[in-house]
């Protein structure tokens, strides 16, 4: 199918995007960077283009019904959820260096999507439980927190990254990377925003995360209400999703209350994210009503 085809060069489109962003990082011209924001566009063009095809075909099939049903819709609407927010927040911060941690992501997903043996990505028909309109609502504003998380995430690294710089400078503050050192591959380090820039990011990206999983949670458990029968069923991904609420619930405390900053905030903001991986993909082989085909 022709959205098929699009997503696999969208793949390698958001590969080139990350390729450029990172020869930015290391050769310090900005001429790279722009090139890489330029892909990312286009492939998020192609990608939502892709995405639409998707979505009407399913209705020429008969069955009618976004494209966020089985595991390989999930992770290509996850990877959109990404670049989307991260494009946003490039244009808002006038600044490239995070898309050298965020672009991987989605393409690792794109990749994931498209290259493993276990995930078809044949149009299928709705199960009984998920024909409701519920199910877009639900998947929607899990996805774009998820997203927010994965910005949080990056940016954290990029906060620990510039935290190597800080500790390597000499005895008299001087960087160790000044205007007549030899070229270094940690040069890129140098173009990491201000710790304190990275911090209010891992803020902002969590709240926003954090808003959209509960919207998802409070979506999700409203429509097993009417779906099951029951609220809250303590199903592996029900139990996992609560889990992260709870890690990004005392990340924001402990920021509010205990003036959390810098380091912690981005050490807490990686820990989320593995529990996000752990909530999307690693529960899903497990027995339960949210297992993906």
């Amino acid at each position: 199918m022709i959205n098929t085809v699009i997503l696999s060069w969208t793949t390698f489109i958001y590969f080139a995007a990350f390729a450029f962003y990172l020869v930015r990082m290391v050769s310090v011209r900005e001429r790279w960077g722009r090139l890489g924001a330029a892909t990312a566009r286009i492939g998020l063009f192609a990608h939502t283009a892709a995405l639409i095809l998707r979505w009407v075909a399913s209705y020429q099939m008969g069955m009618g019904h976004a494209p966020l049903s089985n595991l390989y819709e999930s992770l290509i609407f996850f990877a959109w959820s990404i670049m989307a927010l991260y494009l946003i927040v490039e244009w808002r911060t006038k600044s490239r260096s995070l898309g050298t941690f965020v672009v991987p992501v989605a393409f690792l997903c794109m990749a994931f999507a498209s290259l493993s043996p276990n995930i078809s990505s044949r149009i299928q028909p709705l199960i009984p439980a998920l024909q409701s309109n519920w199910l877009t609502s639900h998947v929607i504003t899990c996805f774009m927190g998820y997203a927010a998380f994965t910005v949080a995430f990056a940016t954290g690294l990029m906060a620990l990254l510039k935290g190597m710089e800080r500790r390597a400078r000499t005895g008299d503050g001087s960087a160790i990377y000044g205007k007549n050192a030899n070229p270094s591959p940690m040069n890129f380090i140098r173009l990491i925003p201000a710790p304190g820039i990275l911090d209010e990011l891992i803020y902002q990206s969590t709240v926003l995360g954090f808003v959209f999983l509960t919207i998802g949670i409070m979506t999700g458990s409203i429509w097993a209400h009417y779906a099951w029968g029951a609220y809250w069923s303590w199903d592996p991904k029900e139990t996992w999703s609560l889990i992260t609420w709870l890690v990004y619930a005392v990340m924001l405390h402990a920021r509010h209350v205990r003036g959390w900053r810098g380091q912690r905030m981005a050490v807490m903001a990686i820990i989320g994210f593995i529990c996000v991986l752990i909530t999307y993909l690693g529960v899903n082989y497990l027995p339960g009503l949210h297992s993906y085909q």
